[in-house]
């Protein structure tokens, strides 16, 4: 686990700062989280396809190429971004 030391005149005003940006952007990956939701719900629904299944279909070349099918790829490959990204600002701990 990785420690960065920060030093300043007003140690508890740094750590609001921190704090109020991790949690602005935290937000921010969230709702990313959920735009990326509901449009991969949109392709599947659409198709009639879980993304699972989706991506295991298009990978073995079972479906016919479609540009939605790059878009859902690409929606896929972000939701599992943000998630990493989420999880990493959840892991976050401030010690004193």
């Amino acid at each position: 686990m990785a420690e960065i030391k920060l030093k300043s005149k007003d140690p508890d005003s740094l750590r609001r700062i921190i704090e109020s940006a991790l949690s602005e952007r935290l937000q921010s990956v969230k709702a990313g989280i959920q735009k990326t939701e509901e449009r991969l719900q949109e392709l599947e629904n659409k198709y009639q396809l879980s993304t699972e299944e989706f991506i295991a279909r298009f990978n073995n070349d079972e479906l016919d190429h479609d540009f939605d099918f790059d878009e859902w790829i690409g929606e896929s490959q972000m939701l599992v971004h943000l998630h990493q990204i989420k999880e990493s600002i959840e892991g976050i701990d401030f010690v004193d």
